[in-house]
């Protein structure tokens, strides 16, 4: 999966992950990006400094009125979209008791929406354009708490790993009607999402600038590779994983004490 020449939707584009991918698409020949977003000003500011190439769109991927309209807007212009960018995503800590039930209903009603069913959506939007021209990509943004997890982040953890799950399936599901599906899985990048975190267990392998996560990004996607772990350390902590899960929990137990002893919360 190549960019050069291709239609691109990007979500989570005004800042970010999502901001460092087009940015990049743009540089390396894409033909249309649409830089969406909830923020206005975001999305217009990364479109302006990308140049013709990038279309801003305020876009909430919870609606499924919207993101269709998205979609229909660029196949309009463009005869079709070669590639949607699922990244947007948000983040709700255990904080302030650090239990697993402590995010309350409306908490995880969000989180579920933005991280795992605007996947869904996404895809009802653009699979049947290219399952009928054998050919496209889907690259949702997960991480790497969607393969391992992180500690003080439950409804995080597990909609990351229903994020995971999805983009497996899809893959499965899709991979012989020509589609490519990528599943990213950072850690940390430099993020809003993590600057405020430089002292959390999420960091303790270093922050990535979002710059050099999204070049490890395209070289995977250009392999075709479908678990794109832009950190090296993640492939080794889930090998661990897979070969002995209950050392690895307990492992995980003993960093969450050493972080509540250094810093009073888990995270």
């Amino acid at each position: 999966m190549d960019v050069k020449d291709k239609v691109i939707i990007i979500t989570g584009g005004a800042s970010g992950i999502g901001k460092a991918l087009a940015e990049l698409f743009a540089k390396e020949g894409a033909r249309a990006i649409a830089v969406t977003d909830v923020n206005q000003e975001g999305v217009d500011a990364v479109a302006k400094g990308i140049g013709a190439v990038a279309i801003p769109y305020v876009m909430d991927v919870t609606s499924e009125a919207a993101v269709k309209a998205v979609v229909d807007e660029m196949t309009a212009k463009f005869g079709g979209v070669d590639l949607y960018v699922s990244n947007a995503g948000i983040l709700f800590s255990d904080a302030p008791d650090w239990t697993a039930i402590s995010q309350s209903e409306a908490q995880w009603d969000k989180i579920w929406k933005v991280n795992v069913y605007a996947h869904v959506i996404a895809c009802r939007a653009v699979l049947p354009q290219m399952r009928e021209r054998k050919s496209g990509g889907i690259l949702i943004t997960a991480s790497a708490a969607g393969l391992l997890s992180q500690i003080g982040d439950t409804s995080y953890s597990t909609t990351k790993h229903a994020a995971v799950g999805f983009a497996e399936s899809l893959a499965i599901s899709h991979g012989d009607d020509g589609i490519w599906v990528g599943a990213l899985c950072p850690q940390a990048v430099d993020t809003a999402m993590v600057r405020g975190a430089r002292d959390s267990s999420a960091t303790l392998d270093g922050v990535m600038p979002a710059e050099e996560l999204a070049k490890r990004t395209l070289a995977a996607m250009r392999e075709g590779r479908f678990m794109i772990r832009p950190h090296e350390e993640v492939e080794t902590y889930f090998k661990h994983k897979a070969e002995n899960y209950d050392r690895w929990v307990g492992g995980m137990r003993k960093l969450r004490r050493m972080q509540m002893e250094k810093t009073g919360r888990p995270i």
